[in-house]
């Protein structure tokens, strides 16, 4: 998937305002110095693929190093509390996802209240998950997939970026509305759960199209669907899950968020 050249300007347009700036920050040419942007899981998947690109897109345009620095684990939240505890002066960034939201809802309790404590600065990207599988699997369409599965409770595993991801989200809805029993296994990332899934440990993932997209072309994994409402202009032949399981449908956005002035308390 391509990230339109209109974001990217619109991101650094975003970056260079940075609304949680301090003053001194404000006063002087930003940025003045490198400034980190956290990913909040492992190397080797959608979020760090991402980042880097934004990273060397930003450190051309500005004129200073976008370091990125990946704090994976305990489901996003180590990588975000890294950001929140960070001076709000601009130079700690943090690659914002759509976990950051679905983990308010999930965890009872954390560190800090990610609506309070993370300014929003812009926006990135939109995107789709795909439904794949390792070419172990027999099946080539959702509708053998779930037959297989039906016929198999409990024995095909789901591997999933973390507790709480975008993937992880979108196959507790898939395994509801398809009525499939299917193994969760969270990783630390997209990195290592593909590293198990190419080698046919664990047999399904709902991985983003970023990071997945490479292998399915390669035929090193099998796509049966994306997750989208509508199919994708990158498989364009790749049905939606949505199309066999009907209602049937999930997400994914990128964006930029820094720390907010004067949050810092604990929820």
């Amino acid at each position: 998937m391509k990230l339109p050249r209109r974001n990217f300007l619109h991101l650094a347009a975003g970056a260079a305002a940075l609304p949680a700036a301090s003053r001194v920050a404000r006063a002087q040419a930003y940025p003045a110095r490198p400034v980190r942007l956290i990913a909040r899981f492992a190397p080797g998947g959608g979020s760090d693929i991402l980042a880097r690109l934004m990273g060397q897109w930003l450190s051309e345009r500005l004129g200073q190093p976008f370091i990125i620095e990946n704090r994976p684990g305990g489901g996003a939240n180590i990588g975000t509390e890294a950001v929140v505890r960070a001076p709000a002066d601009g130079y700690t960034l943090l690659l914002v996802a759509a976990n950051n939201a679905i983990n308010a809802t999930l965890y009872d309790k954390l560190n800090f209240n990610f609506i309070r404590d993370i300014a929003p600065v812009a926006g990135i990207v939109v995107y789709s998950n795909v439904m794949v599988v390792n070419p172990s699997v027999p099946a080539k369409t959702v509708p053998e997939f779930i037959a297989y599965a039906k016929a198999n409770p409990g024995k095909l595993t789901m591997a999933s970026s973390a507790i709480g991801s975008p993937s992880h989200v979108a196959g507790e809805l898939f395994k509801i509305m398809a009525g499939v029993n299917l193994v969760h296994v969270p990783y630390r990332g997209w990195g290592p759960a593909l590293v198990d899934l190419l080698a046919g440990q664990v047999q399904v993932s709902f991985p983003s199209m970023p990071s997945s997209i490479e292998y399915v072309r390669a035929g090193k994994l099998r796509a049966l669907a994306v997750t989208t409402a509508t199919r994708s202009e990158a498989l364009p032949d790749l049905p939606t899950v949505g199309e066999f399981v009907p209602g049937y449908e999930a997400s994914g956005w990128f964006g930029i968020g820094a720390p907010k002035a004067g949050h810092r308390s604990a929820c």
